[in-house]
């Protein structure tokens, strides 16, 4: 259990440069995605290995937005690994996001989508005028979040990343749920619910042969994400005879490179389960029954199995895709041994427990000994020891303190984050952080306690603007947020262009080495924190 106590080295104020593309940065919308046949005068065109596109220049950028990276995985391709996207004539317009992979809805807040013809990447790139591509600059893959159910790249506005750290940003769509992370005895055992990372994977090698023509250097590429997204990126790590030259450096926002995940074996049964409530039971025929059901019937299906458990269409591991789990892998060091940003949020999972009681599952002083026993089983009376409710606000922080510290089934705790840092740091630099701007935008609506800084709060600081929809819109944040998140982007951009991260005016973020060797982030107290677990 952890048990930290706080020390904090003073920061300075950032640069007026920084804050002056911040601002800007602020001011971008995404388009909504659909395609048009004219295209506007401030264009841009480059030519790909499977023909030429269309974008747009604006706000300091080169935007490109909607390039096929793989063929469309509907009928036959349906649980199949990516395959070859055929080459297109004319020009491509790249000027607006295509469709979001199918998903649900979730939480009142995520859009719902059915479109299978969803695996397209975008790039957004510092526009140099008259030398677009003379210098090739740091690349940054950004792998976006949503339970391994949900997201899309078209939720990330590109720019500001882009311009802050004058790096090319990549952002794409991958296969969700039961079309991404189901695993079924009739599917091809190699890739058997992981078709998602396969897409991912497809992805960095689309990179490698292209993304020089966009101004990237195709050997200094950093992958990052955020919760799913950052377990996808620990995925790759895990898996170094897929990946082992794709990626020079990872970033792992929110997610334990460490946590157990079901074997293979064990997500077959959950196939099973969809499967037979999709009306697909006869395993003789399931794949072929499987792939002639709609979208929409399979979502559901899928959706009535997880219950709203998180965890119940994570990655898989026991076949080529991820062949070990995490703490074996990383004790053998049998893991692309790259640099890493890794780290999470300090109040992670009041988000969930914000969630649980708008669900309309309340938690209170009377029943908080009960939810521990959920979660700790008969070691919640020490764990209340440990967490007294005299110590907290409310009963629901006190919770979301508890399981944000540690929670054995679920990713999302600070705990797996040390431990994958005390992993990793025997092989390669880590480099160990927590968000903890309790001022931070909240991430859903008020729940009646204090939220802090929970799961996802960090994403409009990389993000102006991020709301889980494509409305972008989120507020500004509050000025001393501001200022961290200038502060932030720079230590993540600087990382991607060298593998050590550093921004103006701050403290030095000194490689993991103990528990002390942890960078909090926090308004006006940027520096060091000492961690325990």
């Amino acid at each position: 259990m952890a048990n930290r106590t706080k020390t904090y080295c003073g920061a300075k104020d950032a640069t007026r440069a920084m804050m002056a593309l911040f601002v800007l940065a602020f001011g971008t919308v995404a388009a909504a995605a659909q395609q048009t046949d004219t295209f506007p005068s401030s264009s841009t065109i480059v030519v790909t290995d499977k023909g030429a596109v269309r974008g747009i220049i604006d706000d300091g950028v080169r935007e490109f937005k909607g390039i096929p990276y793989a063929a469309s995985p509907t009928g036959k391709l349906r649980w199949e690994s990516p395959q070859p996207r055929s080459p297109w004539k004319g020009t491509l317009d790249a000027t607006r996001f295509r469709s979001g992979c199918p998903q649900v809805a979730r939480y009142g807040l995520t859009e719902a989508g059915y479109d299978e013809d969803c695996l397209f990447v975008n790039v957004t790139a510092p526009y140099d005028e008259g030398q677009p591509t003379a210098r090739k600059r740091p690349v940054i893959v950004w792998i976006y979040g949503g339970a391994f159910v949900g997201g899309s790249s078209a939720l990330y506005p590109l720019t500001y990343m882009a311009i802050a750290g004058d790096v090319v940003v990549v952002s794409f769509n991958y296969r969700l749920g039961v079309f991404g992370f189901m695993a079924h005895p009739a599917f091809n055992a190699g890739s058997n619910g992981n078709y998602a990372l396969e897409d991912q994977r497809e992805v960095l090698r689309w990179v490698q042969q292209n993304i020089s023509a966009f101004g990237g250097d195709p050997g200094n590429v950093t992958i990052a994400g955020e919760s799913a997204g950052a377990a996808s990126v620990c995925m790759h790590i895990l898996a170094p005879l897929e990946t082992t030259g794709l990626f020079q450096k990872a970033i792992i926002q929110s997610a334990g490179c460490v946590q157990h995940l079901r074997t293979v074996q064990e997500s077959d049964q959950i196939g099973l389960k969809v499967a037979a409530r999709a009306g697909c039971g006869d395993q003789a025929n399931a794949l072929s029954c499987l792939r002639g059901k709609s979208v929409k019937d399979l979502l559901e299906a899928a959706a009535q199995v997880s219950d709203g458990d998180v965890m119940t269409y994570a990655p898989s591991v026991g076949n080529r895709a991820v062949p070990l789990q995490g703490t074996e892998a990383m004790a053998l060091g049998k893991f692309v041994q790259v640099p890493m940003i890794n780290g999470g949020n300090r109040d992670e999972l009041r988000l969930y427990v914000a969630y649980d009681i708008q669900a309309g599952h309340p938690i209170t002083n009377d029943n908080y000994l009960a939810h521990l026993q959920g979660v700790y089983g008969d070691k919640a009376a020490i764990v209340e020891a440990e967490y007294p409710l005299r110590d907290f606000s409310s009963a629901p922080s006190a919770l979301g303190t508890v399981i944000s510290d540690y929670t054995q089934n679920n990713g999302l705790n600070n705990c797996v984050y040390l431990q994958t840092a005390q992993a990793a740091a025997k092989f390669v630099a880590v480099y160990e952080y927590e968000f903890a701007d309790r001022g931070a935008p909240p991430v859903t609506t008020n729940p009646g306690f204090e939220m802090g800084a929970v799961h996802s709060a960090e994403l409009p600081y990389q993000f102006p603007h991020f709301s889980n929809t494509t409305t972008l819109d989120g507020p500004d944040l509050a000025p001393p947020s501001r200022t961290l998140a200038i502060q932030m982007m720079a230590y993540w951009t600087s990382f991607a262009r060298t593998g050590r991260p550093e921004a103006p005016d701050s403290p030095s973020w000194m490689p993991f080495k103990s528990g002390t060797d942890v960078m909090r982030f926090e308004p006006g107290r940027v520096g060091g924190l000492r961690c325990q677990c």
